[in-house]
């Protein structure tokens, strides 16, 4: 007898840590490509505030702006506080696919298989800066958080083109603006880890690109199923408590991720006339 799909994927977001998680979706995972899940939407998703495993995302949070970052990474305490605000990222970037799965229904297979995909990868990721963080005697969930991610979570739980293009196509490309800035900080460290820091975020950046290339296409997809679909840069104006781009754009990603030039060039000028009023 083959599991339902998003009943499971409802006992999997349930789960109150992050060990729970990994185990649940192991064993679901497979048995989703050995095609052993029935993907009949059987009921409604639960509002994002009823799912359990968002209270990982909201512990400890506090506001971005309250949030000291470091200037450098040169001391332990330093890279530990940066590695770890990575880490939230990506811990939270596994609830968001997971979620992206279990609350649009009726869609293609391949949407479930593409974000089932990037589930694995956020997991992989957070799995190597767990490793990282633990060679700094550190642990996630040691330093404060903020919940943007949360909130564009409940922000977009309405709308598939809202999810993709804010969280997906949005958020996450403007994770491949920090990149580069982030390993450069990191790179000041004179700790023994440097060169495995530097391995890490290479793969983060590689299969960060291919999440971005998914949010692309699947916001594209929803566009075209929308009755009144919106183009980006009217995205980012609907959605403008939240900045969807760096202050300097990661052009040769976002060209792998299906950005156009003209669109990076529009992003860039819609943000510089934010900040300049």
């Amino acid at each position: 007898m083959k599991a339902m799909f998003f009943d499971t994927l409802e006992d999997i977001l349930q789960s109150t840590s992050f060990a729970q998680i990994r185990e649940k979706f192991a064993h679901f995972y497979d048995d989703f490509k050995s095609n052993h899940t029935d993907l009949t939407p059987n009921a409604h998703a639960r509002p994002t505030n009823e799912l359990q495993s968002l209270v990982i995302m909201r512990d400890k949070h506090t506001p971005a702006i309250k949030i000291r970052r470091p200037n450098h990474a040169k001391s332990k305490l330093a890279l530990a506080k940066i590695l770890h605000s990575v880490a939230h990222i990506e811990s939270s970037a596994i609830i968001l696919a997971l979620d992206a799965c279990y609350r649009f229904r009726d869609m293609p297979r391949s949407f479930y298989a593409d974000w089932l995909n990037v589930a694995e990868e956020e997991i992989r990721h957070f799995g190597l800066l767990e490793e990282l963080l633990a060679e700094l005697d550190s642990v996630y969930g040691a330093f404060p958080v903020h919940n943007t991610l949360f909130e564009a979570m409940e922000a977009t739980q309405t709308s598939l083109e809202w999810r993709m293009g804010v969280v997906h196509r949005g958020l996450e490309a403007k994770g491949l603006d920090a990149n580069p800035f982030v390993l450069q900080k990191l790179m000041q460290t004179d700790l023994h880890i440097k060169s495995k820091i530097q391995e890490v975020f290479e793969v983060i950046l590689r299969d960060e690109v291919g999440h971005v290339r998914k949010g692309d296409m699947w916001w594209h997809y929803a566009q075209r199923e929308a009755p009144s679909p919106q183009d980006f840069i009217a995205l980012c104006e609907r959605f403008r408590e939240f900045s969807l781009a760096g202050k300097i754009l990661n052009a040769p990603a976002r060209l792998q991720a299906g950005f156009s030039t003209q669109e990076i060039e529009s992003l860039q000028r819609f943000y510089a006339d934010r900040r300049s009023r």
